[in-house]
Formats: C-alpha cells, structure tokens, sequence
C-alpha cells in the first residue's frame, strides 16, 4: 500500500490508501525557480515503475510572492524531485485526469478541467 500526507493547520497526519495516485503538498513549502522562491500550493504525485525502477513523476502548482502562478514538472526518486523530462504514459495521462479533480486550482492552471 502507498501513503500520503493529509495537510491540517497544525501539521500533517500521514495515513495509508491502495490509491496509486498520491498527493503530498507540505504546509508552506517552498521551491526555488529560475525567478526566484515560491510557494508549493498543490501537488499531484504519480508513482511509476520502468522495469525494476520505481520513480514518481510530480505536477506542483506553484505560487511567486507577487501572486503569479506556476506549473513545475519533476520527477522524484527517493524522496528527492529532480528536475528532467518527465514521460507520461496513457495510463499515467488518465491517472493525472482523475487526480485533478482533487487539485480544482492546478487543473485550472493547466487550463484542464477536471471529470
């Protein structure tokens, strides 16, 4: 089974789901950028696997200082988001789809709405 964080107000509480689609957004998280700091507001986690490799591919919207919005894509192996190309199979497109419907702000940041 594969397990995420749920954030609250006053920290994260981790709980297990059979859900492969995974979402983990850390209260105030920050990211650097190429124009400098921002918030991570949501993220959607995609866990893959490539022959005996595990590896997640990761969607964050991402918020400046001034307000302006940002689509980051990564992947992540062990724990650490990599910058790189990021593939997406068809299945991996249709999980993305359905794991919008939880994230409405990142959906419509990518101008996809949400089934």
């Amino acid at each position: 089974m594969w397990g995420f964080a749920r954030c609250h107000a006053f920290g994260t509480e981790a709980f297990h789901t059979r859900d492969t689609l995974l979402g983990t957004v850390a209260a105030m998280a920050k990211a650097a950028t190429p124009w400098g700091p921002a918030e991570l507001v949501e993220e959607l986690t995609l866990v893959q696997r490539a022959g005996g490799k595990r590896f997640s591919s990761l969607v964050q919207l991402l918020e400046a200082p001034g307000g302006e919005e940002l689509v980051r894509f990564a992947y992540a192996t062990g724990g650490s988001a990599r910058r790189g190309p990021v593939t997406l199979r068809a299945r991996d497109l249709e999980r993305l789809r359905a794991g919008l419907a939880e994230r409405p702000r990142l959906a419509a940041a990518l101008g996809l709405r949400p089934p």
